[in-house]
């Protein structure tokens, strides 16, 4: 599977854009993923990556969030457990806030200082 039919969606009750892949992400089909958070960082400080149906990531899907974290303030939402693993042993659970379901995610507060940076 790819991202290419998932399109962004957008939270209502806080506005803040979510974008939701699925599937194996890796070096064939992250260009679309990595379109979609930088048109959703151009619109908003804050952006949640739904991960609750991300199977697989590689270093290039790692790549792409850290690029994104560099536009925005990129919060991970319900991760697979295989991929919190990952985030978790290259250090990116300090990165990224990661979240354990997309509501809590979409409804935390801005880190302050992040923002400020940006």
């Amino acid at each position: 599977m790819t991202i290419e039919s998932m399109p962004p969606q957008r939270s209502e009750q806080t506005a803040v854009p979510v974008v939701a892949p699925y599937g194996d992400l890796d070096v064939e089909n992250l260009e679309p993923l990595a379109a979609r958070l930088r048109a959703a960082a151009a619109k908003s400080p804050v952006v949640v990556l739904d991960a609750s149906a991300v199977t697989f990531g590689d270093s290039s899907f790692l790549r792409v969030l850290i690029a994104a974290s560099r536009l925005t303030e990129l919060r991970i939402a319900a991760p697979q457990p295989a991929l919190r693993k990952l985030l978790e042993l290259v250090g990116m659970d300090r990165l990224f806030d990661i979240h354990p379901t997309l509501e809590s995610a979409r409804s935390a507060p801005p880190r302050a200082g992040d923002l400020a940076q940006r």
